[in-house]
């Protein structure tokens, strides 16, 4: 059976704001990150705050682009 959402080499940074310390700076806040969730699978993101859940999220929801990787859903694009 194949995934129904495919999280593949997924990565994500954003830029780092406030002050001259943060300027020019990237904060990874997904790398590499393989996912395969299954038709029927049931599936909870668990962890501490500033993780990355919400980013993942944001990703399968179309409210943020990968900076790297792929986010397939229904199977792979032909």
């Amino acid at each position: 059976m194949s995934a129904k959402i495919r999280f593949d080499q997924v990565r994500k940074e954003f830029a780092v704001r406030g002050g001259t310390r943060g300027a020019g700076r990237r904060l990874i806040a997904l790398e590499n990150v393989t996912l395969d969730v299954r038709s029927g699978e049931f599936l909870t993101l668990v962890g501490p705050s500033g993780c990355g859940k919400s980013t993942l999220v944001d990703l399968l929801g179309g409210l943020a682009t990968p900076d790297g990787g792929r986010i397939l859903l229904d199977g792979p694009s032909h």
